[in-house]
């Protein structure tokens, strides 16, 4: 037997026929659908300050995919090939722009690499006299000194550096390994508050993956900023997630932070606080 309905449930009923039975009762409401992806943010690299933009172009240059100006227009034909290419060698979508992330393993990958040649800014003029072969050598020589240092610098560096990441991964898969409790978290705030969501979100955390994105002298110790990507998962899906700790070497460590990797804007603020002179790049 039908039951009569009131106007309020026609009225509902009307609006969402999914949300009545056929008896006029309100059927169980569905289970929320979860979150959207977000579109991939492409907008922050191509209006980020001139001069991070001409860095991308150079590392795409020392990773021998670009040859074009250092003018840090990164939407012309050959700094949109360049970047493509380089997503395509590295799992990302080919579309020939960068999300911040993209940007921040990019510029790391290029400071791993010696550098391999200069761009003269007087490349186009045309001389008033022919130049001389010695200048020429001499610029050569330069070069290689200058490339020696870098690499000795940084080859001095990088057992202190590359302790002080080991260090921060071990405090985090402990902090991980005992359910939110820890060093990590009463350090890096930001990490324990991250962490707690993810939690509440029945993400679980897998790999702890890092590497060091800078490293040097600060005013109050040696600095160090690393990037560590962690493979979260939820059901059946793995969510890649990633986030930039920075640091003062110390017991414990001093001024730690923990930022989104997409954020690159507040950790070169807090390298810039810190008065750090890389040792890195």
């Amino acid at each position: 037997m039908a039951v009569a309905q009131s106007a309020g449930e026609v009225e509902r009923c009307f609006q969402n026929p999914a949300g009545c039975t056929s008896n006029g009762g309100a059927s169980p409401q569905a289970a929320p659908r979860p979150a959207p992806t977000p579109a991939p943010d492409y907008a922050s690299v191509l209006k980020s300050p001139e001069s991070e933009r001409r860095k991308l172009q150079e590392s795409l240059r020392t990773l021998d995919k670009y040859n074009g100006p250092i003018d840090g227009n990164l939407q012309s034909e050959a700094s949109e090939k360049a970047i493509t290419d380089w997503q395509k060698g590295h799992g990302y979508t080919p579309v020939g722009k960068l999300t911040p992330t993209e940007a921040v393993t990019l510029n790391n990958e290029a400071a791993k690499v010696p550098i391999k040649r200069i761009n003269p800014s007087a490349a186009g003029a045309t001389p008033a006299t022919p130049p001389s072969p010695p200048a020429a050598t001499s610029n050569a020589e330069a070069l290689k000194a200058l490339q020696a240092r870098l690499a000795e610098r940084r080859k001095a560096a990088e057992p202190k550096a590359e302790a002080a990441v080991q260090a921060l991964v071990r405090d985090l898969k402990a902090y991980v390994a005992a359910d939110g409790k820890g060093v990590a978290g009463d350090q890096f705030q930001a990490f324990a508050k991250w962490y707690a969501d993810d939690k509440t979100a029945g993400r679980t955390i897998g790999d702890i993956a890092p590497s060091v994105e800078d490293y040097g002298e600060a005013g109050s110790g040696d600095a160090v900023t690393a990037q560590v990507t962690f493979q979260t998962k939820q059901g059946d899906v793995n969510y890649p997630q990633c986030l930039m700790f920075a640091w003062v070497e110390g017991n414990p460590r001093k001024n730690a932070q923990a930022f989104s990797c997409d954020d690159v804007a507040a950790v070169e603020k807090w390298k810039t606080e810190q008065s750090l002179k890389s040792a890195w790049r």
